[in-house]
């Protein structure tokens, strides 16, 4: 047993007969590998310049502290912010609780209703739903079959107890960009705080938190080609100002809202991941919309019974972004016999029992057609070639499965 489970893993750096690299990652929603430029910029802050930010006393400390600069600035340029309305935290999945319990604790005087949807990352629904143990009561927007909200439920859901509106910008899993100009023209014109998880956004289409009317937006280096563990929390300054409770105490850190010795190898390298996003986002937007257009020709040209979730429209679509799900194949299968191919299913593995994406299900996907559902994540380092050998194998993977499943039947 143990030999055949090791002949049918495919080793990292692996290549075929063709020269591709195996296996290939088509991942990118859950992770990006960071760019050797973003690391480069990183690597003295480890060791060379490796001081507190906080110790304004020394040159190691002013040198780490001109670096945070610098990143603050590169992050608030991307997303048309300033300087000072950029915290960092550790990660989106932080950045997001300090945004609606900060909100909820802070505004709870004015009221206590809060206003996502159903399809929110977990760390959204998550901080929502312990909300909803201490006295919020919170409203779960259902979306269309195209996953888009229903501007008109958000509009009669909003009412005089509202304090906070969450709904992210992309969506992880189908990456349907929602209507964020509109969202914010409402919540603005109810007087309601608008946050969006902007994760899988920011460095992939555009984004401005003026223009689209934010008021607290989400980031994490990670998704961005920058590294893992840090993040940052956009808060509108002005009049009137959003205010948050920290979650996190010890130092009064990042104008009180989040305590901490700052991640100073982290900051810089989300800060030079928004410097590279900034002058490269449009071209790498067109070249990835056109591998993943390549990607769901090749697929759906030659295979039937597949469906691709959610809008295909082009602006409300992360142009790397492909969920396919396929009739007539088990998703454990699928996943199996693509083996040489990292992708995300539509299923997920909690306390051993297999249950179907949450969010595939809300677009009214069966639970059949939810586990048999591939997330291609394209990427900056993804080639034609690869999308090709991919698509080959899921076509290939696919007929085998069905052919079997006929026979069996």
């Amino acid at each position: 047993m143990d030999g055949q489970v090791k002949e049918s893993v495919t080793h990292i750096g692996q290549r075929n007969l063709d020269g591709i690299r195996l296996p290939i990652y088509l991942d990118n929603h859950a992770t990006t590998a960071v760019d050797p430029r973003v690391l480069e910029e990183m690597l003295p802050y480890f060791h060379e310049k490796f001081g507190n930010a906080a110790s304004c006393n020394h040159e190691f400390g002013w040198t780490a502290e001109k670096a945070v600069a610098l990143a603050r600035e590169r992050i608030a340029r991307l997303i048309g912010a300033k300087a000072a309305e950029i915290v960092f935290t550790s990660g989106a999945t932080e950045s997001d609780n300090l945004a609606i319990k900060g909100v909820a604790e802070k505004y709870r005087s004015k009221g206590n209703h809060i206003i996502t949807a159903v399809t929110e990352h977990k760390a959204v629904l998550d901080s929502c739903k312990r909300l909803e143990k201490y006295g919020f009561r919170v409203t779960y927007l259902g979306v269309r079959r195209d996953g888009l909200i229903d501007l008109e439920e958000l509009r009669r859901a909003i009412g005089g107890e509202t304090i906070l509106v969450s709904i992210m910008a992309a969506n992880n899993e189908i990456g349907v960009l929602q209507p964020i100009v509109e969202i914010g023209k409402i919540c603005r014109e109810r007087g309601v705080i608008f946050h969006t998880d902007a994760t899988q956004a920011v460095g992939k289409v555009p984004v401005n938190v003026h223009g689209q009317n934010v008021d607290l937006l989400s980031i994490s280096g990670h998704k961005m080609y920058g590294p893992k563990g840090v993040g940052a929390l956009y808060v509108r300054s002005g009049v009137p100002a959003v205010e948050l409770s920290g979650l996190i105490d010890g130092g009064g850190h990042e104008l009180g809202m989040r305590s901490g010795t700052l991640n100073v190898p982290g900051i810089v390298g989300l800060g030079k991941a928004c410097a590279i996003a900034a002058e490269e986002m449009a071209g790498e937007a067109k070249r990835l919309a056109g591998l993943r257009e390549r990607l769901r020709e090749q697929i759906m040209g030659r295979l039937d019974g597949c469906s691709v979730n959610g809008s295909m429209e082009q602006e409300h679509r992360l142009p790397g972004n492909l969920n396919i799900s396929f009739a007539d194949v088990e998703g454990e299968s699928l996943l199996m016999g693509l083996n040489d191919i990292a992708v995300s299913s539509g299923s997920a593995c909690n306390s051993g029992s297999v249950e179907s994406s949450y969010v595939l299900k809300a677009l009214g996907v069966s639970e059949e057609l939810a586990q048999s559902s591939l997330r291609f994540g394209i990427g900056r380092f993804n080639t034609e070639a690869e999308i090709d050998y991919a698509a080959g194998r899921v076509v290939e993977t696919v007929k085998g499965l069905r052919e079997l499943g006929s026979l069996g039947g």
